[in-house]
């Protein structure tokens, strides 16, 4: 179990993340969600002991995590930088960090290394981001921790290279329950890989939500009325979006297609169809209700991606 309690980091006087609570059962494939700035890595770097708190606690099992050797055993962080990692060879790679992990798996590496078809004697400076982010990954999953964060893990990869690591995680997830925590601005990423997300932003967490409870609360009604009803009826219904485009309305409602159904029915619609919304619209319209602006919420929730614009 991660636990943040209550957990402050600041760099002078900008608050990079500020009274976090957070819960991360092992086991878990979690998504930290949220535009540049958020407080994503911030997170990451907490639990990986990189940060020490301001105020607050970071522990895993119970225990807290900075500056405990025993702790940060248990956990490895791939950041969004290789460049650290330029003059190494993979084999530098492998005798670097299996001095740290006492059960890092030096046959698990040579396996996966072989099976991508990554060069044994060339430095990582030679190698396309693509190939680098295929070792670090690799050296990861090698080294035997319980936990395993990922910073961007998949920004600029091509297609191909993204389904090859996202498959090598999810392998072992399944083999070892291996607890995964990635951080993206990207959704449909996140809601490939993870069970639960938490959405942050200007270094706050707004709500930790299951993905699948998510998909199935939130629907779209689209209907048309004989006689529009007024302003108070469709407050009532406590839409989360609503507007109107010539005679038909577009409202956006929580709750499953059957009490959404039901609550429609006194109001009499000509044709009323109830929509499952994506992940995306779902995330846009909830966070609206909080008063975020939707172009802001566009960007988070990985609309950038669809024009390429890049972090």
């Amino acid at each position: 179990m991660i636990k943040l309690e209550q957990t402050v980091k600041r760099f002078g006087e900008f608050a990079a993340l500020n009274d976090a609570d957070m819960e991360i059962p092992a086991g878990t494939a979690f998504g930290l969600l949220g535009s540049n700035g958020a407080g994503k890595s911030t997170i990451l770097r907490l639990i990986s002991g990189v940060y020490k708190p301001d105020s607050g606690r970071v522990t895993i099992d119970g225990r807290d995590v900075y500056d405990d050797p025993a702790v940060m055993e248990k956990v490895f962080f791939i950041n969004d930088e290789t460049v650290q990692f330029g003059s190494m060879t993979l084999g530098d790679l492998r005798r670097f960090y299996s001095g740290f992990y006492p059960k890092f798996d030096k046959e698990l590496f040579d396996r996966l290394c072989r099976a991508v078809n990554l060069p044994e004697k060339r430095r990582l400076d030679t190698f396309s981001k693509g190939m680098k982010r295929q070792a670090v990954v690799i050296t990861g999953l090698s080294s035997g921790t319980e936990i395993l964060l990922l910073d961007e893990a998949f920004d600029g990869l091509d297609p191909t290279m993204r389904i090859i690591v996202k498959r090598m995680l999810v392998d072992a997830m399944l083999d070892r329950q291996l607890t995964v925590i990635i951080s993206s601005h990207n959704l449909a990423e996140i809601n490939e890989m993870c069970d639960t997300v938490t959405m942050l932003h200007q270094g706050r967490i707004l709500f930790t939500r299951d993905i699948d409870s998510v998909k199935g609360d939130v629907h779209k009604v689209q209907c048309a009325f004989a006689s529009a009803p007024d302003d108070s009826q469709i407050a009532a219904l406590s839409p989360l979006h609503h507007e109107v485009s010539g005679s038909v309305h577009y409202i956006i409602i929580k709750g499953s297609e059957e009490d959404i159904r039901k609550a429609m029915e006194p109001l009499s619609p000509v044709f009323c169809d109830v929509i499952p919304l994506t992940l995306e619209e779902v995330f846009i319209y909830e966070m609206e209700g909080l008063g975020y602006s939707a172009d802001m919420l566009r960007a988070v929730s990985g609309k950038e991606a669809e024009t390429n614009v890049s972090k």
